[in-house]
């Protein structure tokens, strides 16, 4: 029996009394990317990207382990509901124009303390002020460096568009707005490296592509790191006592962490190392996060049909938004219908051994996502479910 094989009759045994459709995160694979993670930061502290994880136990189970600290949220309610619920270091990886928000944050010292928020604008200044309603908790405030890698003198842009603020000079010109404005404290710089942590340098079946990512990867980090050292200096003249310097990703860790500059490191699909993980030279870790959807239909040689399917991840459209069909081994979409709403043909002569109840186990293409499909999550150890916890989505919290 395969490893896979093995897993799939783990996950079968401990999900038996339950009905599918349904998703389990194996905690032993959990544990070991979290282990995984820590030694590849090398010393520096591992922030959680929540969204990611959209679940409060596991980030808390997470937060528990040696090398983890704090959280990186995604939205300004999902930071104060955190905030409110004991977490008390999260950082706001995105600016917001939540107003109300703003107004409970800067009226309630235990948040304010808790909660960083980000800013690339003066006029996300603005907003903020014009939100207090009477509140007058100093915020806490995040600065965002644009990490895109710009060649032939900026006509061309590899990475997302995200800060405006690129050179040295434009982040500490927004250092000094900050600490001469009342109300604000500038804490933190945040350098997201996503055209390195995020796309992956080995995909198969593409050799040439792979390479030419390699050789951009290799560029842009060494371009990103001479840069963001000299942004760290600069914010420094203006703060000196600047608390944090956050960079890098769940596919870039040991090598943002060797940057002197950088102080932590956030990363959050490497617990769960959902498919678009796969395609990574630097690490490899477990597949955690899996959802199970029953066969309900075997339309003919080769084929079954499962219940749902249709989870597609966020991102620019294209088969590798699609979950993966992964246990058992074998099995793949009918291209003409692709993984459907309410059913999703599945074909493969794996098929020919699945009866009517039995479960195929699929990964996500991403990894918090699959949170908002499923209220709950059942935990595994070993061949049974040692517990059951509730997404974000069981908890009755959609924030986006």
């Amino acid at each position: 029996m395969t490893a896979r094989a093995a897993d799939r009759a783990r996950y079968d045994r401990a999900t038996a009394p339950l009905e599918a459709p349904l998703a389990i995160v194996d905690l032993d694979a959990f544990d070991a990317n979290a282990d995984d993670l820590v030694r590849r930061a090398g010393g520096k502290p591992v922030r959680v990207a929540s969204k990611s994880v959209r679940c409060r136990a596991l980030l808390e189970r997470v937060l528990a382990r040696d090398g983890f600290a704090g959280v990186m949220s995604f939205t300004l309610a999902e930071s104060l509901w955190l905030a409110r619920s004991g977490f008390d270091d999260v950082l706001l990886a995105y600016p917001s124009a939540d107003r109300a928000g703003y107004a409970e944050l800067a009226g309630d010292p235990k948040l304010a303390a808790a909660v960083t928020v980000m800013v690339d604008d003066p006029a996300q200044l603005d907003l903020i002020d014009a939100s207090r309603t009477g509140g007058d908790e100093v915020v806490r405030v995040c600065l965002e460096l644009d990490t895109a890698l710009r060649l032939l003198g900026g006509r061309v842009r590899v990475g997302a568009r995200r800060s405006p603020l690129h050179s040295p000079a434009e982040v500490a010109e927004l250092a000094r707005a900050v600490s001469r404005r009342p109300g604000f404290r500038v804490v933190g710089i945040m350098a997201y490296e996503g055209h390195v942590a995020g796309v992956g340098d080995a995909v198969a079946g593409r050799p040439l592509r792979s390479r030419a990512v390699r050789l951009m990867q290799s560029a842009a980090r060494r371009e990103l790191a001479e840069r963001r050292a000299a942004v760290v200096r600069a914010v420094r003249e203006v703060v000196p006592d600047l608390e944090f310097v956050n960079g890098g990703g769940t596919g870039s860790v040991q090598h943002t962490a060797a940057e002197d500059a950088v102080t932590e490191i956030a990363a959050g699909s490497g617990l769960y190392v959902p498919r678009l993980f796969d395609n990574y030279t630097s690490f490899s870790g477990r597949p955690a996060a899996l959802f199970a959807l029953p066969v309900v239909r075997r339309p003919g040689v080769g084929v079954v049909t499962v219940l749902g399917g249709g989870y597609p991840a966020s991102g620019a459209p294209g088969a590798d938004r699609l979950p993966v069909p992964y246990l058992p081994e074998g099995l793949r979409y009918d291209p003409q219908e692709g993984a459907g709403e309410v059913q999703t043909p599945l074909l493969g002569s794996p098929a020919d051994d699945l009866l009517i109840g039995d479960r195929v186990w699929f990964r996500h293409a991403k990894a918090g996502e699959l949170c908002e499909r499923f209220d709950a999550l059942h935990l595994v150890e070993g061949d049974t479910v040692a517990a059951t916890v509730p997404t974000y989505r069981g908890e009755g919290r959609a924030f986006l």
